[in-house]
């Protein structure tokens, strides 16, 4: 590629890889803390399970990327990514007849964004198994992988967001 400064060099071949694993390790830190904050939902069993799977399997792949394409690792995120599916359409549903404000002020909308950002993500390391990834595969790992982290500071600085919520939202961290 060239550029008016002369010809642009290249990333180092493991440059990619090492930045997919740092978002992996990322990703796996920000699904254990999701699951985490769950302890005091309604139903916290659901949506600990729903972030604890992807964050084990995810923290798998931060240490040995190759495993995305073992059975067992594509079984598992495979019946996890049907079931967060599912949900989404669900909870997708439940927000387009319900909603009254800002998906963001709505329980199923919040819960609705994990799911999304779960699918998003094991979509992405499902599909580095076959090559590394790059590009843009790679850019959408990097923007996920910081976007909760961006989320959630922009929702604590944001006291007006934070006073609508339910109590068992406002307790934890």
């Amino acid at each position: 590629m060239e550029s008016p400064a002369g010809p642009v060099p290249a990333p180092p071949p493991g440059a990619s890889s090492r930045l997919w694993r740092l978002c992996s390790l990322v990703m796996a830190l920000f699904l254990a803390l999701a699951g985490a904050v769950q302890v005091n939902d309604p139903d916290p069993g659901l949506w600990i399970v729903a972030y604890a799977v992807p964050a084990a399997l995810t923290l798998v792949v931060s240490l040995n990327p190759p495993i995305a394409d073992n059975i067992v690792w594509r079984s598992l995120s495979d019946l996890h990514l049907a079931a967060c599916v599912g949900g989404s359409a669900i909870l997708g549903y439940s927000l387009l007849v319900n909603a009254q404000k800002n998906i963001l002020h709505e329980e199923e909308g919040r819960e609705l964004s994990g799911l999304v950002i779960i699918t998003v993500w094991m979509s992405l390391c499902r599909s580095s198994a076959k090559k590394p990834l790059g590009g843009v595969h790679l850019a959408v790992a990097v923007f996920l992988s910081l976007s909760p982290f961006i989320m959630w500071l922009y929702i604590y600085v944001n006291s007006e967001m934070r006073a609508s919520w339910p109590s068992h939202c406002k307790t934890f961290v």
